[in-house]
């Protein structure tokens, strides 16, 4: 397969993937907005889990919820918001437009021309908009399963939209963990429980969680779920074998730790299929998640230098998140 094709197949279903996951984080917050009243402010953390604070202090005046919203929807200064990677995923399809089947490009078509069609959003954005953001991409992911061939093409496909999604999925704990509650003394109440549920809700996981947990919510349970469950499809160890699976159809030796991506997807995959919670705790969360987006960064720079051609303006987040006062 050309380096070419490889590498925009990737980035279209990374940006799309990016799309569905802004959705639900805004969706989310603005739900909690309206629960917690003043209690709890669910808009700044959006920023931290993107890991855009920089940007966003650059190109924004304030923290509010409107520039926060605008910025992750629509700002053309921000090469992750929704308008600016619907954009790139269709640049990406239309650059290999041969690949894909008619059904893939024409929802991806006209995704991108009701949102551009759209006058600029105003406010903040509502359930409705936000819910068929999330439901396109969700159709457009089963127009793609049920058209699009099993060869190579799909394998990078998948190696993008689980790349993209572990690591989303990791930020949105990590910043629960290390963000949200600096301090103990909320630990356990009202506001604690529904932002616990807030998290499981982004990722999508709430039902299943409970289904499978039938336990009270609990910070433990939460990140065990979301971290090392391997039967939910947007935890972090699902996500990783799903990248090791795909790799090894791609270059099978690779599969047998013969070549360093090889290696590298092995030992993240080891890493979070044989060890539990209580040891990720006691190393410290943050620092866990901390080294699993370094270890996704690593693990994007060599499939660049491997199979792709040139790096593409879509700019990864920063491996950590810091502190704020």
């Amino acid at each position: 397969m050309l380096g070419r094709v490889a590498e925009s197949l990737y980035w279209m279903f990374r940006n799309i993937e990016r799309i569905e996951n802004l959705s639900r984080f805004l969706e989310v917050s603005s739900a909690m907005d309206l629960d917690s009243g003043m209690a709890v402010e669910p808009w700044t953390p959006l920023i931290d889990a993107c890991g855009d604070r920089e940007l966003f202090q650059l190109v924004k005046g304030s923290f509010s919820a409107e520039e926060i919203v605008d910025f992750l929807v629509q700002s053309k200064n921000n090469p992750s918001s929704i308008r600016s990677c619907l954009n790139l995923a269709r640049e990406n399809a239309r650059q290999i437009r041969e690949v894909l089947s008619n059904e893939m490009w024409e929802h991806l078509n006209t995704m991108y021309w009701r949102l551009k069609n759209e006058r600029p959003m105003t406010g903040l954005p509502s359930q409705e908009w936000l819910l068929r953001v999330r439901q396109d991409c969700q159709l457009f992911y089963g127009i793609a399963d049920v058209c699009f061939s099993r060869g190579l093409g799909w394998q990078f496909c998948q190696l993008g939209r689980l790349v993209e999604r572990a690591d989303k999925t990791a930020r949105i704990l990590d910043v629960k963990y290390f963000l949200l509650l600096p301090h103990g003394e909320t630990v356990g109440g009202v506001v604690d429980q529904l932002q616990w549920i807030a998290v499981l809700k982004t990722a999508g996981g709430y039902q299943m969680f409970r289904q499978s947990r039938q336990l009270s919510i609990t910070p433990k349970g939460v990140a065990q779920f979301l971290l090392l469950d391997p039967n939910f499809p947007r935890s972090v160890r699902f996500c990783l074998d799903g990248i090791h699976q795909s790799l090894s159809k791609i270059d099978p030796p690779q599969g047998a730790s013969e070549k360093p991506l090889g290696r590298h997807v092995g030992m993240m995959q080891a890493r979070w299929t044989y060890t539990d919670i209580a040891e990720i705790i006691e190393y410290g969360l943050h620092e866990s998640i901390d080294r699993l987006q370094q270890d996704l960064n690593g693990l994007h720079n060599q499939l660049e230098r491997v199979y792709f051609q040139t790096p593409q303006s879509f700019l990864s987040p920063r491996s950590s998140i810091q502190r704020t006062s």
